[in-house]
This record gives structure tokens, sequence and C-alpha cells, in this order.
């Protein structure tokens, strides 16, 4: 992704400029399909921030719980940030299929959380913006298999369906404050004042 023209440096201006969310923290979250480009965004989002934390959601998620992570972010990142205190999470192992390591979030004025359902009904109260990545669903999966490989075929056909359902149940794109082209990164619809993105 690039961002010729400084709109995610304008962005990130603007994000730094919003009141505060999660105690002293400005929570922004990256929503979107899989492989609709969140964490690539999410970085040059934290880049342009001054280095801002991020918090993947594949690190909370497991394989039995693609979903079922809000209970170990509130706790172990969400309740921390909220009383001003440095947070620090637990890290699932994909492949040992469990949690091994531990990663810091230290309470910095901006976090960014990216994965699949960050914008969840459960996690709105805590954000002060929510970002969707525009891309279909069927674009976004080509392009994961096509990064992933073959062997992941199968992982990617159960986690299309558990997607799909967790968006049928709670959609995240409605509610979403700012749309970012997932194939170019152009920002494309902003409610943060004057738009970003030029027509």
């Amino acid at each position: 992704m690039r961002d010729p023209d400084g709109h995610v440096d304008a962005l990130a201006a603007r994000i730094a400029g919003l009141t505060p969310s999660c105690g002293p923290v400005r929570l922004v979250a990256v929503d979107g399909h899989a492989g609709s480009g969140k964490t690539t965004f999410a970085g040059r989002l934290a880049a342009a921030l001054g280095g801002a934390p991020v918090v993947h959601l594949d690190d909370l998620a497991t394989h039995t719980e693609p979903f079922g992570w809000v209970g170990r972010l509130r706790e172990q990142v969400l309740e921390p940030l909220e009383r001003g205190e440095d947070a620090e999470h637990r890290v699932y192992d994909w492949v040992l299929r469990r949690f091994e390591e531990t990663r810091p979030v230290p309470a910095a004025p901006v976090v960014l959380v990216e994965g699949v359902g960050a914008g969840r009904r459960e996690l709105r109260p805590w954000l002060a913006q929510l970002v969707w990545m525009e891309l279909d669903a069927h674009a976004a999966r080509a392009r994961g298999e096509l990064r992933d490989g073959p062997e992941l075929a199968e992982f990617w056909a159960g986690w299309a369906r558990a997607e799909q359902a967790h968006f049928a149940a709670d959609p995240s794109r409605p509610y979403a404050d700012l749309r970012v082209d997932g194939v170019t990164g152009r920002i494309l619809r902003s409610t943060l004042g004057e738009p970003v993105a030029g027509p």
C-alpha cells in the first residue's frame, strides 16, 4: 500500500487529537475480512503515529476459539489501559496450539487493535475510532490463500465459514468511522471532520 499524498500522516494527526476512549488511551480498531490488508495498514498508521503499539487479535484467538478472545483482550489489555497502566497479553502459538509468550502493550496516547472482529459490538464502547478495510470477502480470501499457500487451504475454508457467521451476527462495517481501500490503502470515507482524501 502506498500513501503518495500523505493521507495516513493526516489521519494520524487527527487521531492524535481525538478524545481518549480507554482511560488516557485513544483505542483505534482496524477491522475487515481476513486478507483485506489490516495488518499492513495498521503498521503504516502506527508508524505515522510515532510507533504506536499494535495489538494483533491473531495473538489472542485460538484454533478452537477464533472469535472467543474478547475476555482475554478486556482483562489483559483494555482494563489495564483504562487504569492508565501498561498492559501485556499472552500470545497464542498457532503451531504448538497453546499460549507461549507475552507481549507488552504500553499505555501510549494511541493503541491500535487489528484483526477480524476488532470493531465488534463488545469493543465499540472502548474505541475512539473504527477503521474498516474495504475489500470483499472473496477477494480478501483469494489474497490470503495466495499468501499462505495450498497447505493452508483447509484452514481457510474453515475460517471463511467462521468469519461469515461472525459478521452476519455482529457486523463492523456499518459502524466504521473510516473506510480504507484494501488494495491501494487510499482512504475512501472519513467522519473525522473534513475528508482526508480528495475526490
